[in-house]
């Protein structure tokens, strides 16, 4: 039953009679929501946006779509408990530079914001957009506000929504309604009202702007009348009692609403009205006991879209603490899409945001969704059978937690973070265009609402901690504007206009940054443009018009902020920073009259800056964007140029110049006086269309010099290079020195140049010139270049008939001067002679040379009388041949002349033509400069197929007959050679080679496998009497080398070498053989017969005896023994170890013995003291202690002596003893931490409990907590896939082993390449199966409301990937692992002695489990993430 409010209660509320203040003049709210109330803004901004691929990310459609009920009944994994992270390990950074104040958070219902993530640096977005957003405070409102909460205890604002016009509930209950003008219209409802339902918790105004729902924190709902100001319904049974209404929202269906509750259920509300009663009929759209709801938007359209194929759907958007649901409440309730977060920080706010943008030319609504860090947009829009498809566009990834979200249009997007600072973000480029600070909002959190602490806190603890950060209620959008509702204030926040955006930058003297903002509203490329409309010219020459103006103040306040005071180089920098700007706008703009017209004259009021403006044009002029100047400009430019000293800047831009804007007779007299040829050829060119004078004035500088036989001086070389590119320019129809010729004027300039070139005198021709004074000098300049530069004009010119005319000429003249002269070098004549090869070769030739002038050049290359540029004459002649000159010459009387030459090259190149190869080796092996190609050209010709076996046996001859000289060349190259080609002859190369050294160099390349010689030994198949051959003559020349090379060497006998050894008496190489052959004993003898006799040496060695030297000896001698002793000792028994280390022991000793009893000591006893306990130490690892100690003691001389004598003998035993017993126990230590930890690791893997990545069968699809039919066990493997028994069972996936029943997961096995489980376990290993780990019984299923109980039904087991993976760890220690090592260093080291700390092997150390190396530890490894 309806509920009348009471009238006479509202006429006294003095919140009616407060007298509303007024706006200031800068903000007028009511303008501004007409302004943006249609969609024409969004369309503008979509108009020339680019286009987002909307089958990109399109979601795969299912055949039949999931129903609500099932959706609804989707767990939500509630039982998994919310873990805040440690708060001290968050990073909480200072908010950025430019930030107006720092970021707090006034109100003291905000919670805890401190969990900031990590944040990057941003860009100075102020820089490139300027000020985005305009925020104003709503006096009217805001005074109001406080005025209803001090006189009516209308409590503090709590929620706020925005229609035409402006709601703001109270903490009291009371519901402010206010006009566009800020006038307070109506108080809706009471004080007394308040206290019985709470708070007003939400609120919301149906489209017609008639109605308005009212939350309260107690979970009530009325309805008002904002027209009449009546209560219309007082709704108290819509939802479950005891929770708080989080939302409430109309629908574009004014008899529809959809409210929210603090349990997490969505309610739809229909209003009716039958026979004049009102009625709301509620249904419940999603129960919170499957999953808490916090977040509702219902999709509405503007009026000019409500025929949108969309909106008969009436779509309707959910978010849970877990995913979000796309759901159409009409013509029937259906899900259209679920869509999971993922892992998110639980303290996060879900957000949801409907906007229509156009896509692909189609308008369709997009939907917002975000929690955290990320945005995701959803494209939604109806297909031709009438279904509705969710696409993926782009997403964006933060540096920021979310609280708000928010579309100001279709392009642009503000967003609230969770420290109270605006990001204003371009939605399609993902670019931040604005950060604004709000703190001083004080914005109002409805924490307490989603805490329901009014029907005493009944909430799960999910939605108590997104709570902390909730704003919902406090925010609200509305026509291109936001509203923020603060716990004092009510703030709007706007895009600015292109124009506000301008002048707020000029208002803080932000020039250039203004300048730059106005010009990408003028390429169209700025972003969030509101007020600029019209086509594009017309929005091109609005913004043009404006920039013109900044541009004039920009010049003004320039010249008035010059420093009057100061060095002249701080007012260069100062018109540096500023003139470039006004002279890049002016081109960008293409107003070259403003530019050169107010701009100049205004610049040149100040020297200094003039000539800034004069040097800006540079670039422009060389890069050719800048043509044409005013020739008062140009005149300046070209003066300020000079006075600088900058002629070469001047010559290149008097280049790029048009002619009309120069004055001709100044730049010609400045080109003259300061030499700069390149703008004198152009104004010759351009101005006169003279082409000739530049050339004799240019040749009037190089002749004189060249004629006289002088150097030519750097400034003189430059300028005959530029005439020889002038010449070629003007044969070729080129401009010089850019440009083209015009067409009309190519023929007769050709023409000209070359009637310049064939003159046969210059105009001011003296007596003594020569003639052709023109083709002379350039043939003297550079012959190469000039004929290059002909050469290109003869390709240029071959129909025409004048010019074939003009080459035969031109060729007859270069002869007459070059043939006829013998002031040109070999080289010169040379480049002539390949120059007419080259086209007489051409099969259009039409050129005639006298063959007898070729003959005459052969006889003057290779005339032997001159040695001079030998190399320089053959390359000459060998460029000419290469170049078809060949058929000019009688090829035998022209090898004849190449070999009395000594030209090589020459010969080879004719050897080639005739197939004769084999000649082709003398010329290598008789040039000293190609001598060792040689053997790559052998190489060549017997493995590269396509000669003939005539010519590659010729060749194989010819090298064996030179096979000495090739060794002799270079031996290792010789040697390669030899085993690829010639290894059937190598006992014949051998012979040929009787130099011994030369045959030691050959063989030690070819059976050294150290030389760095690629050579296959295997199949070489070396004969053994050549290896020794090699090592007798090793023996000679390197004996020093003989052991390293023998440890590498093959095919040699044993018996041959030893002797070849004794010959020449290498007793340490005899030694390495006899050990080799196995004669360790023999192989001790010689060496410590070796050592007996240079003991002796040292031992009676006189003055003249250098001690160091025969020291050196001993150690070299007693190292080697010990080596030998210590190598085959293992294969020894300890009888056999002491009759090899107790004679080396006794010649080392031998020598102190004497010393002992001489009267004098000896001068080396001390460092034979050092090697013997060398030899203890050595000897100490075979044989015992006792038994060393025995020997020493027995030995007559010690044995009468005083035991102070070998003190120092057996001390330093024991300090061997003690430090390997040290060490010993310091490896066993360390041996067994590693042990411990590796178990210790492995027992907490093992200890870890399994984790299924779904929650569902993965063969049935069900999820194990819903099925009910049978009593099944829920399997769960290793590899995170769970199963039902019996749909495992039914797959048949078990197996027997040891009378066991193993399991095995079925996804897993399926892609093992057998495709069957194996009964060997062996074989398992070596397969993907992964055995079940876990049995779960279904007990849980006892009643719907108990949480599942799970029970382990098996004792834990290794699958064969894991016993493969413990094999391995125990691989880890095995071999000669560490065990092994403890156990050999705790056991005798001797077969019959013992060690003195050596004890019994028995107790409870050797006979744990660490001394057992096939132990089996029964661990399960931790399970394997599947990617």
């Amino acid at each position: 039953m309806e509920t009348e409010p009471d009238q006479e209660h509202l006429d006294q509320n003095p919140c009616a009679r407060t007298v509303e203040e007024e706006l200031s003049k800068s903000f007028n709210l009511e303008a501004s929501l007409s302004k943006f109330s249609c969609l024409d803004l969004d369309k503008e901004l979509e108009f020339r946006s680019d286009l987002i691929d909307d089958k990109e990310f399109d979601i795969p459609q299912v055949d039949t779509p999931p129903t609500l009920e099932s959706i609804l009944n989707e767990t939500d994994d509630e039982d998994e408990s919310f873990v805040l992270e440690d708060p001290t390990l968050l990073n909480v950074d200072t908010i950025d530079s430019h930030s107006y104040d720092t970021s707090s958070v006034a109100s003291s219902d905000s919670g805890d914001r401190a969990n900031l993530k990590r944040k990057k640096k941003l860009p100075d977005s102020f820089s490139l957009h300027g000020s985005v957003m305009r925020h104003s405070l709503l006096k009217g409102i805001s005074a109001q506000i406080v005025s209803a909460a001090d006189k009516v205890d209308a409590g503090l604002p709590t929620a706020i929504a925005v229609s035409s016009l402006i709601a703001v509930g109270t903490s009291h209950g009371l519901a402010l309604i206010f006009d566009q003008n800020q006038a307070l219209r109506l108080c809706l409802g009471s004080t007394s009202v308040g206290g019985q339902y709470g708070a007003i918790s939400a609120l919301s105004i149906n489209n017609d702007c008639s109605r308005l729902l009212c939350g309260f924190a107690k979970g009530q709902i009325t309805m008002w009348d904002l027209a009449s100001g009546k209560l219309l319904r007082s709704i108290t049974d819509a939802h479950p009692p005891g929770t708080a209404i989080l939302h409430i929202k109309f629908t574009d269906d004014p008899t529809l609403a959809i409210c929210n509750d603090s349990g997490g259920s969505v309610f739809e509300l229909t209003f009716k009205r039958v026979m004049g009663v009102r009625t709301c009929e509620s249904r419940c759209l999603f129960s919170g006991s499957k999953g808490e709801v916090c977040c509702i938007e219902p999709l509405h359209s503007k009026p000019e879209l409500k025929d949108h194929p969309i909106t008969q759907f009436s779509l309707l958007a959910m978010a849970s603490l877990t995913k979000i649901l796309v759901i159409g409440l009409k013509p029937s309730l259906k899900v259209w899409m679920t869509f999971p977060y993922g892992r998110m920080d639980p303290s996060s706010v879900p957000l949801l945001a409907w906007h229509f943008v156009a896509v692909n030319n189609s308008v369709n609504p997009m939907l917002a969704f975000c929690r955290g860090d990320m945005v995701h947009f959803l494209l939604v829009k109806r297909d031709e059978s009438g279904a509705i498809h969710v696409t993926k566009q782009k997403h964006l990834h933060l540096y920021y937690d979310l609280i708000n979200f928010t579309w100001i249009n279709s392009r642009t997007v503000v967003l609230l973070d969770s420290v109270e600072k605006l990001h204003v973000i371009d939605r399609q480029t993902q670019e931040e265009l604005e950060t604004m600070e709000i703190s001083e909002v004080q914005l109002v959190y409805n924490s307490s609402h989603f805490k329901s602490l009014a029907t005493g806190g009944n909430v799960s603890q999910a939605l108590a901690l997104v709570g902390e950060k909730a704003c919902y209620q406090s925010i609200s959008s509305y026509g291109g504007q936001i509203f923020y509702l603060g716990t004092k204030s009510v703030y709007v926040m706007m895009l600015r206009s292109w124009r506000e955006r301008m002048d707020h930058l000029l208002k803080q003297d932000c020039l250039t940054e203004a300048l730059a903002l106005a010009w990408s509203f003028h390429e169209g490329k700025a972003k969030a443009v509101v007020g600029l409309s019209g086509d594009v010219s017309k929005r091109k020459a609005v913004v043009a018009d404006r920039m013109v103006e900044i541009l004039f103040h920009y010049a003004d306040r320039a010249l008035k902020k010059c420093p009057d005071q100061g060095k002249i180089q701080v007012m260069e920098q100062h018109f540096q920073d500023t003139v470039p700007v006004i002279v890049d706008y002016c081109l960008l703009l293409q107003r070259k009259d403003l530019l050169f017209g107010q701009m100049y004259d205004k610049l040149s009021e100040n020297s200094v800056a003039k000539g800034v403006f004069l040097e800006c044009l540079e670039p422009y002029i060389l890069s050719d964007k800048l043509v044409g100047i005013t020739p008062q400009v140009m005149k300046d430019l070209i003066v300020h140029f000079q006075d600088k000293k900058l002629l070469e800047n001047v010559e290149a831009l008097i280049v790029h110049m048009d002619i009309t804007s120069l004055d001709i007779q100044q730049v010609v007299l400045m080109c003259w006086e300061n030499r700069l040829y390149d703008a004198m050829v152009y104004v010759y060119n351009r101005g006169m269309n003279e082409f000739i004078s530049p050339m004799e004035k240019l040749f009037k500088v190089i002749a004189p010099p060249l004629n006289a036989g002088k150097t030519l001086t750097d400034e003189q070389v430059v300028m005959g290079n530029k005439l020889l590119v002038y010449i070629s320019c003007c044969l070729a129809g080129r401009a010089y020195p850019l440009g083209d010729i015009p067409e009309d004027l190519v023929p007769l300039v050709k023409n000209q140049v070359f009637e310049f070139l064939i003159r046969l005198h210059s105009v001011e021709a003296s007596s003594e010139e020569e003639v052709y004074p023109y083709v002379r000098t350039l043939l003297h300049f550079d012959t190469r270049e000039f004929l290059n530069v002909l050469a290109l004009t003869f390709e240029d010119f071959k129909n025409d008939k004048q010019a074939v005319e003009y080459q035969q000429r031109i060729v007859d003249i270069l002869l007459k001067v070059m043939v006829e002269n013998s002031d040109f070098t070999p080289s010169q004549v040379g480049c002539l002679f390949t120059f007419l090869a080259r086209q007489l070769a051409k099969p259009d030739n039409t050129l005639f040379v006298n063959r007898t002038l070729f003959d005459q050049v052969l006889e003057f290359l290779c005339s032997p009388d001159d040695d001079s540029r030998h190399s320089e004459r053959q390359q000459v002649l060998l460029e000419l041949l290469q170049a078809g000159g060949i058929v000019q010459f009688e090829e035998s009387r022209l090898i004849r002349m190449a070999e009395k030459a000594e030209f090589y090259q020459i010969c080879e190149f004719m050897y080639e033509r005739e197939h004769q190869y084999d000649k082709i080796i003398d010329c290598y092996l008789h040039d000293p400069l190609r001598e060792e190609e040689v053997f790559n050209y052998i190489h060549n010709i017997l493995s590269i197929p396509g000669h003939s076996a005539e010519e590659k046996q010729s060749v194989w001859q010819k090298a064996m007959n030179h096979m000495e000289e090739l060794v002799s060349l270079k031996p290792c190259k010789a040697a390669e050679l030899v085993a690829t080609h010639f290894s059937e002859q190598i006992e014949v190369v051998i012979g040929q080679l009787q130099n011994q050294l030369l045959l030691f160099k050959f063989l030690r390349s070819l059976l050294d496998p150290r030389e760095g010689v690629h050579v296959n030994q295997e199949l070489l198949q070396i004969p053994p009497h050549i290896t020794e051959q090699f090592i007798e003559l090793l023996c000679q020349f390197s004996p020093d080398q003989v052991i390293q090379t023998l440890q590498v060497l093959e095919c040699y006998r044993l018996e041959e070498t030893i002797q070849i050894t004794q010959k020449y008496q290498l007793h340490e190489v005899t030694a390495y053989l006899l050990e080799k052959k196995g004669d360790a004993h023999g192989a001790f003898l010689l060496l410590l017969e070796r050592l007996q006799s240079r003991l002796q040496e040292m031992t009676r060695q006189d003055e003249n005896t250098k001690e160091d030297i025969l020291l050196k000896g001993v150690e070299d001698t007693m190292v080697e023994t010990i080596a030998l002793c210590q190598r085959n000792s293992q294969n020894l028994n300890q009888q056999q170890r002491e009759a090899l280390w107790f004679p080396l022991l006794e010649a080392m000793m031998t020598p102190q013995k004497l010393s002992s009893s001489a009267a004098a000591p000896h001068p080396h006893c001390e460092a034979l003291k050092s090697l013997t306990m060398q030899v203890l130490n050595s000897m100490a690892a075979f044989i015992a202690l006792p038994s060393i100690l025995q020997r020493i003691l027995q030995d007559p001389i010690y044995g009468k002596g005083k035991l102070g004598e070998i003190q120092g003998l057996i001390l330093g035993m024991l300090d061997t003893f003690n430090y390997e017993q040290t060490l010993l126990e310091t490896t066993a230590s360390l041996l067994n931490q590693d042990l411990h930890w590796s178990l210790c690791n492995l027992r907490a893997s093992v200890s870890r409990g399994l984790n299924p990545k779904q929650d569902y069968c993965s063969i049935c699809l069900q999820q194990y907590k819903r099925r009910q039919e049978m009593a099944d066990e829920i399997i769960v493997f290793s590899c995170g896939h769970l199963y039902h028994s019996f749909c495992l069972q039914s797959k048949e996936c078990t197996l027997e082993v040891e009378g066991q029943t193993r399991w095995a997961c079925h996804k897993c096995s399926s892609s093992n390449k057998a495709g069957k489980l194996s009964e060997n376990p062996s074989e398992n290993k070596k397969g993907r199966i992964t055995s079940s780990q876990v049995k779960m019984s279904p007990s849980y299923h006892q009643s719907k409301g108990d949480p599942p109980a799970r029970k382990a039904n098996s004792e834990p087991v290794l699958d064969p990937q894991q016993m493969q993976a413990f094999d391995q760890l125990c691989r880890l220690y095995r071999g000669s692992s560490r065990l092994a090592l403890l156990t050999e260093l705790s056991q005798n080291r001797g077969g019959d002695s013992c060690r003195p700390f050596a004890g019994p092997q028995s107790g409870p150390a050797f006979n744990s489990v660490f001394q057992k190396e096939n132990f089996q530890l029964q661990l399960a490894p931790p399970p394997v993430a599947e990617d």
